[in-house]
């Protein structure tokens, strides 16, 4: 397993590495290289080349993954507001969003998003390394060659000025969310003290010196998009801890504990394509985006179509994270790898590793439950679609019958991981639902 994983990270290392080097129309073989981006192609490329960010800069845990998609998919549908497009602005609908610049009467949609794109991903990833950074200039670089080439001086001029104008707006109202700044890489620079706390409250299950502090503790006080609160979609308490055989505790971690010894080869797989871990991957809200970024490619979708499912599902996943923040916080609980080992089997190992943070809710079942129930509002409750996001990971391709037959196969992957509770997995996907729900009652477009 480690060497899949080391021989994972040198396939992704140098897949950004060619985003650097290649020429932009390499990532659609389908476009002829003379040919000026599309807005469609603009997106594609701009959001491949953000998936690999995402993997390679240590900050991006899941929470500020998905913050970023949630302000660059806001970035791509203000851009291409106005004019014949029929997108509905989110001004005055989302997180205090104020009014933003008109368009131009004349402008080129691709050199809209692109001008906007360069500026709010170089700014979102200001972090990541060497090779991100070379790779985002050379995309923009390209990007800026090919539309130049292909648009009056004139016109992509009063383009480029308002995809600026655009990203400059969202990201100063970015600011004031309580996310913006990420120090330490998430945790506290203080620890927890096990012997300092009660049996049935978390404690660090990593042998990482950073990790004996849970990640990004205040994240659920970061200002939502679509709630007036995290705790509009707060849960109920779990069950009651017990170590008692027989309460409904102990047959939840019990129930972890016996999947672990009977787990099939498919069980397995589930768990480790759905793991979405930091660094191997683009993270869970990530895995979402993506599977987003198939369907457009298999279905040819029109640019304005995609701007609005990027800007709703990436609301929906950072939302979701910012709810399941505030309730992992506030009940505190225990993980399945402490309890076992200490009321069942000291050798006891799950099939992945722990995340450092406490358990209620899982933020895999509510992040996945959000963006199922944004998607299937957008493209209806039996689209079939293909996941082929791990591909090159080495993972076979999975196929669905529905976004929420892929929301609930990522959710139960955390039993088969050792990872959750059932009353973990089956909350968080309430709570992503009425995360979703939030999210859909936006209007987002003219003909909604």
């Amino acid at each position: 397993m480690v060497l899949q994983r080391d021989a994972a990270r040198l396939r992704r290392r140098s897949l950004l590495a060619g985003l650097a080097s290649l020429p932009v129309a390499a990532a659609l073989p389908a476009r002829a290289a003379s040919s000026a981006p599309t807005p469609e192609a603009v997106l594609h490329d701009w959001y491949r080349l953000v998936l690999e960010l995402v993997r390679h800069t240590p900050i991006y845990s899941p929470p500020v993954a998905a913050r970023a998609f949630g302000y660059l998919g806001i970035v791509c549908h203000e851009s291409l507001v106005g004019g014949a497009a029929p997108l509905v602005s989110l001004a005055g609908q989302v997180g205090g969003l104020g009014a933003l610049p008109t368009a131009p009467a004349v402008c080129d949609a691709a050199s809209v998003l692109n001008a906007a794109l360069a500026a709010g991903v170089a700014r979102l990833f200001s972090h990541t390394g060497p090779t991100g950074q070379r790779a985002m200039q050379a995309m923009a670089r390209r990007m800026d060659e090919k539309l130049a080439a292909a648009t009056a001086p004139d016109v992509a001029a009063a383009s480029i000025a308002h995809g600026q104008a655009v990203v400059t707006h969202v990201l100063a109202w970015s600011e004031g969310d309580g996310g913006a700044v990420i120090e330490n890489m998430g945790f506290p620079h203080d620890t927890v003290d096990p012997a300092s706390r009660g049996p049935a409250q978390w404690v660090p299950t990593s042998r990482i010196a950073q990790q004996q502090a849970p990640l990004l503790p205040h994240w659920g006080e970061v200002r939502p998009f679509t709630l007036p609160s995290a705790a509009s979609c707060g849960l109920p308490p779990p069950p009651a801890y017990s170590e008692e055989p027989g309460s409904a505790f102990y047959l939840e971690a019990k129930e972890v504990h016996d999947a672990k010894a009977a787990l099939t080869d498919e069980q397995k797989l589930i768990a480790r394509f759905w793991s979405d871990d930091p660094m191997l991957s683009p993270t869970p809200p990530g895995h979402w985006i993506a599977i987003a970024m198939q369907i457009f490619e298999r279905d040819q979708t029109p640019a304005d179509r995609r701007a609005e499912v990027l800007a709703r599902l990436g609301m929906a996943v950072s939302d979701a994270f910012i709810c399941c923040w505030k309730s992992k916080f506030e009940y505190d609980l225990v993980r399945p790898v402490t309890y076992i080992r200490r009321v069942m089997d000291p050798k006891w190992e799950p099939l992945l590793i722990t995340p450092p943070f406490p358990e209620y809710p899982s933020g895999h079942s509510t992040q996945s439950g959000a963006a199922a129930g944004v998607l299937t509002d957008l493209f209806g409750a039996d689209f079939a679609f293909s996941d082929a996001t791990h591909e090159d990971d080495g993972l076979p391709v999975r196929n669905f019958p529905s976004f929420a037959a892929a929301a609930e196969e990522a959710a139960i992957s955390r039993l088969y991981g050792g990872i959750h509770f059932r009353a973990a997995i089956e909350q968080g996907l309430a709570q992503g639902a009425c995360v979703a729900a939030a999210v859909n009652r936006l209007t987002t477009r003219k003909d909604a």
